[in-house]
C-alpha cells in the first residue's frame, strides 16, 4: 500500500511538472507574438531593458520577503550570465521581428545540441555514440529549417535565432556548476537583479519613451518572461528532464497557429520537417541522459 501511494504521488508530481512546462510553452509562444507586434515601434534594446525591469518587479516582493535567497557563492558569474541572457534575448527579439515565428521557434530548440557540444569541449564530458548521433541529426534538422539552397539565401533573422540558441547554450554551461552551490531561487533573483543595470546602458543610447499601450505590452512581456522562468524551474523540480523537455516542443504548433491567425504567416513544410528532426535529436539526448543514471542496488 505504501509503495502504491508513493507511486501515485510520483505520477501526480510528474503530471504537475508536465503541466507547468506546457504553461511555460504557452507563455513563450505569446511572448514571441508580442515581440513581433512591437517590432518597428520599440527598439530591441528598450525591449530588453523593460523585460528585465518588469521581470524584477514581479519577483521583488518575493525577494523582499525572503532576503536570505540572495546568498550566493558567485559575483562575476551572475553579471556574466545576465549579460549573456540579455544578448540572447536581443538576438531572439531581432529574429522574431524579421523572420517567420515558426522558423525562429524551431531554431531555438537547437540549444540543447550546443549544450552537448559545449559540455564535450569545456566540461570534459565524454562523447557517447548516441549523443554524437543526436548532434548530427540535430544539425540536419537545422539545415532543413534554414534551407540554404533557397534562392533568397539564408534569412538574417534565422541567423540571429541561431545566435540566440548558441548564447542560451553558453548560459546553461555557465549555470551548470553554479547550480551546485547556489539555490535555484538565488540564481533566478540575481539574474534579474544584474540584468536591469546591464540592459539599461544600451537602452539609454536609443531611448524613445513608449506609448501607454506599448508600456502595457512591455509589462505583459516582463510578466510572461518571469512566469515562464518560474514554471520551467518548478517543472524540473517535479519531473525528470527527459519527461518535460519534449513538452516544450508544443510551443511550435502554438506559435505557428498564432502566426497564421495574427500575421498571416504559413509555416512551410521544411519548417515542420526540420523541427521534427530536431525534436528526434533532443529525444535521443534525453534517452542518453536517462541511460547515465544507474539504478540503486
Amino acid at each position: 500500500m505504501a509503495t502504491a501511494g508513493w507511486s501515485k504521488d510520483t505520477d501526480r508530481a510528474a503530471l504537475f511538472g508536465v503541466g507547468l512546462m506546457l504553461l511555460a510553452a504557452v507563455f513563450g509562444a505569446i511572448d514571441s507574438v508580442l515581440v513581433r507586434h512591437l517590432a518597428g515601434s520599440v527598439h530591441p534594446f528598450v525591449m530588453g531593458f523593460t523585460r528585465a525591469l518588469f521581470g524584477l518587479l514581479v519577483v521583488l516582493p518575493w525577494i523582499v520577503a525572503r532576503p536570505g535567497i540572495l546568498r550566493s557563492n558567485y559575483r562575476f558569474r551572475h553579471a556574466l550570465r545576465a549579460a549573456l541572457k540579455l544578448a540572447s534575448l536581443l538576438a531572439y527579439f531581432v529574429a522574431f521581428a524579421t523572420a517567420p515565428l515558426a522558423d525562429v521557434t524551431a531554431i531555438a530548440f537547437t540549444s540543447p545540441i550546443f549544450v552537448t557540444i559545449g559540455a564535450w569541449l569545456f566540461l570534459s564530458e565524454r562523447p557517447r555514440a548516441l549523443r554524437i548521433a543526436a548532434v548530427v541529426i540535430g544539425f540536419v534538422g537545422v539545415l532543413v529549417v534554414l534551407s540554404p539552397g533557397r534562392q533568397a539565401g539564408i534569412s538574417s533573422g534565422l541567423l540571429f535565432a541561431l545566435l540566440g540558441a548558441v548564447l542560451t547554450a553558453l548560459i546553461q554551461l555557465i549555470l551548470k556548476p553554479m547550480s551546485g552551490r547556489d539555490t535555484t531561487e538565488a540564481l533566478v533573483a540575481w539574474n534579474l537583479i544584474a540584468m536591469v543595470p546591464i540592459a539599461a546602458l544600451p537602452a539609454i543610447l536609443v531611448w524613445a519613451t513608449p506609448t501607454p499601450y506599448e508600456w502595457m505590452i512591455l509589462a505583459v512581456q516582463g510578466l510572461l518572461g518571469a512566469a515562464a522562468m518560474g514554471c520551467v524551474t518548478r517543472a524540473f523540480y517535479f519531473a525528470e528532464a527527459s519527461l518535460i523537455v519534449p513538452v516544450d516542443f508544443l510551443r511550435l504548433p502554438i506559435v505557428a497557429a498564432l502566426g497564421f491567425f495574427l500575421f498571416g504567416q504559413v509555416a512551410p513544410m521544411s519548417t515542420w520537417i526540420g523541427a521534427t528532426v530536431i525534436f528526434v535529436a533532443i529525444l535521443l539526448m534525453a534517452r542518453s541522459a536517462r541511460g547515465q543514471v544507474r539504478p540503486q542496488p
